[in-house]
């Protein structure tokens, strides 16, 4: 049998450079590999289907399939996670805690980020801080006119509009024209070196350990998704592409232990790596629904919650079901 030439865009990442370097090969494909920003990976996936398989969005993956208008099935393969206390950025000079933040103007780069959704999320259930209560401010991090990937249908209470035309949020904050920012990224240009602008939370690593502690959450931003049409031909496919993440990602973490010489250019790894298992468990950055079931039925709650899923969906129909067990020997 032939292998199927398919195209796969995802992030340069240690948990996906054994399947960029042909150390992890996919059962039955051969791959072209496209490593691309996650903005434009999004962006054409959701907006032209350019791929065959692609790192996407969470939040953006469920708006399209609550409403049945999905190209893509995931496969619960999480290639980004973060704790999303560090999305949260103020004007400290006028915002000193969470609840400081109602009835206040935050701008974003898009509503439906799956960054936004979490930090939302963690504003609501923990400060009380909801979606309602403030005004939201649309518009690029670096670049003016960065538009909303895929239409929304917000709730009613929700006041969302666009940055003035030629500005970022970025430049709108330094100026104090918005009073907070939240994204996946920091703000761009004078934003960045500005005394009056930084993180809401002073030590966001000490807010996010104890939000873990409380809730056993440890936010999923990113899924993987295989073209529908190729599943329907070739239905082996989902548990191939899942079984070669998941080597690529111990191959990665099996060299991250490996502490004869750093893999990554930066002091105190190996005491983090002692700290997130002693935290969170050996299996700290796990993929498979049943081991990711209380983080993803959170997501779940919160992004029908916030007006973005046109229905609550169930966990057990979010992923192609032939991953929800996988062989075990």
């Amino acid at each position: 049998m032939a292998r199927l030439q398919l195209s796969i865009a995802m992030g340069d990442y240690d948990r996906t450079r054994a399947l960029l370097d042909g150390n992890v090969l996919v059962d039955g494909v051969d791959p072209v590999y496209m490593t691309l920003s996650p903005e434009e990976i999004f962006f054409r996936a959701f907006r032209n289907t350019e791929f065959d398989i692609a790192e996407m969005s969470f939040s953006s993956y469920l708006v399209k399939a609550s409403q049945g208008q999905n190209a893509y099935v995931a496969i619960p393969v999480f290639l980004s996670r973060a704790f999303r206390h560090t999305s949260i950025y103020v004007r400290t000079d006028r915002i000193k805690r969470p609840e400081d933040l109602r009835g206040r103007r935050i701008g974003l780069p898009e509503y439906q980020l799956t960054a936004n959704v979490w930090a939302r999320a963690i504003l609501e259930d923990d400060y009380g801080v909801t979606p309602s209560s403030v005004t939201w401010v649309r518009g690029g991090i670096a670049e003016p006119g960065r538009p909303e990937k895929i239409k929304l249908q917000l709730p009613n209470d929700i006041k969302l509009e666009n940055a003035p035309e030629g500005e970022t949020i970025s430049e709108m904050i330094s100026r104090g024209d918005i009073d907070g920012f939240i994204g996946p990224r920091p703000p761009a240009g004078s934003a960045a070196t500005n005394p009056n602008v930084g993180w809401l939370f002073p030590d966001p690593t000490a807010t996010a350990k104890d939000y873990f502690k409380r809730t056993g959450i440890y936010p999923i931003m990113h899924v993987v998704g295989i073209r529908k049409t190729l599943l329907e031909q070739h239905p082996w496919l989902a548990n191939a592409v899942y079984k070669a993440f998941e080597q690529a990602k111990r191959f990665a973490l099996e060299k991250l232990a490996d502490t004869s010489a750093t893999k990554v250019t930066l002091p105190f790894v190996e005491e983090q790596l002692k700290a997130a298992k002693a935290l969170m468990g050996e299996d700290y950055w796990s993929y498979g629904v049943d081991r990711n079931r209380k983080t993803l039925e959170a997501f779940v709650h919160h992004h029908h919650k916030q007006g973005l899923s046109a229905r609550l969906m169930s966990v057990d129909e979010i992923f192609h079901p032939a991953t929800y067990e996988t062989v075990k020997i």
